[in-house]
């Protein structure tokens, strides 16, 4: 299913749907924030819904005592659905009767922890999720024993994310677009490439220099936050919940945010050094806005003059179909 398609209402109604039968089900996601995130959806509907199961959050994080509690009501079967990074897969972690097993952003796991999940049930159902389209011949190749469904539709209201690719000289200008959103209430995302040691000679900027850059310069006054994947789980958390409320406008980021971050209120992002990631990457970050009402935008910011490379942006620019 492409980005913002409704994969994670699919994945709810199958666990809802193991669980009304008397079964367990799993929803493994690759990173603690998204299976948070996955958490607090799937409570949000029960409570609003008044759908009468338990669902329980393993991550590894957790303290011995949280994890203890939550390893008591998955043997017990008080918990009913059982959300979580690879720590569903630990050995300590036994269920009652493991029928359904999800697996989110499936490219993210290897074979052998998806085995290891469904093992944890008695010839357990699996559903495996990925926003990266792969075509029909190579899905048969890697999945040959699974059905292959497509969700090719967003769900209604929806406007498609305008994109544009821009070089530095225009940099000054994005900026006074995305102020110009903040100051009606928006939040936005400016999303950076990973940095390594001895590349800052090729004047890229490592995030957090970045954003005190920023937070000193052309968005003084405006609550900028940083997220990296270096930062602490408990730091990540902070800063993603912080962004969550609105009390950050401004969230300079690497690709630690490409998959399920979903805040509605983030209308525009802007990539720095676009060319330096892959189509389906770009396409992944771009899915971060666009998940509200209010018109979107993605701001490719590139100085690369490779022809293959503006192609691919000029691509990208071109359409919102990530199958295509």
């Amino acid at each position: 299913g492409d980005v913002g398609s409704g994969k994670t209402i699919i994945a709810v109604l199958a666990l809802v749907s193991a669980a009304e039968n008397g079964f367990q089900g799993a929803l493994m996601a690759p990173t603690e924030v998204l299976a948070k995130q996955h958490y607090e959806t799937v409570e949000a509907m029960f409570r609003k819904y008044d759908v009468p199961f338990c669902a329980v959050l393993v991550t590894g994080s957790m303290t011995a005592k949280e994890k203890r509690i939550a390893y008591e009501k998955v043997a017990s079967h008080e918990a009913d659905i059982i959300i979580g990074t690879h720590a569903l897969i630990q050995e300590k972690i036994v269920y009652d009767n493991l029928a359904l097993v999800i697996t989110d952003e499936q490219h993210r796991f290897g074979v052998a922890q998806r085995i290891a999940l469904s093992e944890k049930g008695q010839h357990a159902h699996t559903l495996v999720m990925s926003a990266t389209p792969i075509p029909r011949t190579l899905a048969l190749m890697i999945y040959g024993d699974l059905d292959l469904s497509v969700i090719d539709q967003l769900p209604a209201g929806r406007k498609p994310i305008k994109t544009y690719k821009i070089d530095s000289e225009k940099r000054q200008r994005a900026f006074g677009f995305i102020r110009s959103h903040l100051d009606q209430g928006y939040q936005a995302y400016i999303v950076c490439p990973l940095i390594e040691t001895g590349e800052v000679d090729l004047g890229l900027k490592p995030a957090a220099e970045y954003a005190k850059e920023l937070a000193d310069g052309p968005f003084s006054g405006y609550r900028v936050g940083l997220l990296h994947g270096k930062m602490k789980a408990a730091d990540k958390e902070k800063t993603m919940r912080a962004f969550q409320s609105g009390e950050i406008q401004l969230l300079v980021s690497t690709t630690v945010i490409e998959v399920g971050v979903d805040v509605p209120n983030a209308v525009i992002m802007m990539i720095e050094n676009a060319e330096r990631f892959g189509l389906s990457q770009l396409h992944q970050l771009r899915g971060r806005v666009g998940r509200g009402p209010v018109q979107s935008h993605c701001i490719l910011l590139s100085d690369a003059k490779n022809p293959e490379t503006v192609e691919r942006l000029r691509v990208l620019c071109s359409t919102g179909d990530g199958f295509r």
